[in-house]
């Protein structure tokens, strides 16, 4: 009748989990720039979005006669020394005027008419709100600059694959208009809520982009290598369907 007999045996079983991608910004590199002053701006070095910034470039210039005094109480505390010397330097260092500022201050004996704000890091102008003669508040983000030398992958995995998914798992990301290209990147962070209409959880990966090739909302084909499994198998032919 055709019968065969074979061993069962426990083996190590790796199956890659495939998702659907796409790129994004890494929030925790994404800067917002905004002054602890009133201040209207006089010009503009970053001056259209796109544009990228190296890190201690000039953004902007600011004329504010907050600062302005600041910095004039500061010389004359610095003149006429005393105990109001420490409590000006700290207005300024409030005031997020940096130290090599203040001893520029100091060498010029002068308090200048307007202050230069610079990049804080690296990277492309995703959001601008500064125009020239704009009068500035504290509580207005100036300009929004990310670094991408790292991006965000999120992807959606089904419920019923979580228990396969941990924090740390190397995973391959593809795209579909560069064949044959991949990056490498790992599982940082699985989000805490499933998506009711979908039932796909969004899983995040950290991928390194040195080169600049990725850019966000770019869809991404995502491999993820789940950890192996131990299980007993036999031949996919000796496994009679009962229905159920």
């Amino acid at each position: 009748i055709g019968l065969r007999t074979a061993p069962v045996r426990r083996v190590e079983l790796t199956t890659p989990l495939r998702a659907t991608g796409r790129v994004t910004y890494d929030e925790t590199r994404l800067h917002h720039v905004h002054t602890r002053y009133e201040a209207y701006v006089e010009r503009l070095d970053a001056d259209f979005v796109g544009k990228y910034v190296r890190k201690g470039e000039p953004l902007l210039s600011l004329y504010s006669p907050e600062l302005y005094a600041a910095e004039e109480e500061y010389l004359l505390a610095l003149r006429g020394g005393g105990d109001l010397l420490p409590s000006a330097r700290r207005k300024l260092r409030l005031l997020n005027i940096s130290a090599d500022d203040i001893a520029a201050l100091e060498r010029a004996g002068a308090a200048p008419e307007s202050t230069t704000l610079y990049a804080p890091s690296s990277g492309y102008v995703i959001a601008k709100t500064a125009y020239h003669g704009m009068r500035v508040k504290p509580e207005d983000s100036l300009f929004d600059i990310v670094d991408l030398s790292r991006v965000w992958v999120l992807c959606d995995v089904y419920e019923y694959e979580l228990p396969r998914l941990r924090v740390g798992l190397r995973a391959t990301v593809t795209l579909p208009y560069w064949p044959g290209r991949t990056w490498e990147g790992r599982l940082s962070y699985l989000y805490p809520a499933v998506d009711p209409k979908t039932r796909t959880l969004k899983a995040r990966l950290e991928v390194d982009n040195a080169r600049g090739e990725l850019r966000a909302e770019l869809f991404a084909d995502v491999v993820i290598a789940t950890a192996p499994r131990s299980a007993l198998v036999v031949p996919e032919d000796a496994v009679l369907d009962s229905g159920e």
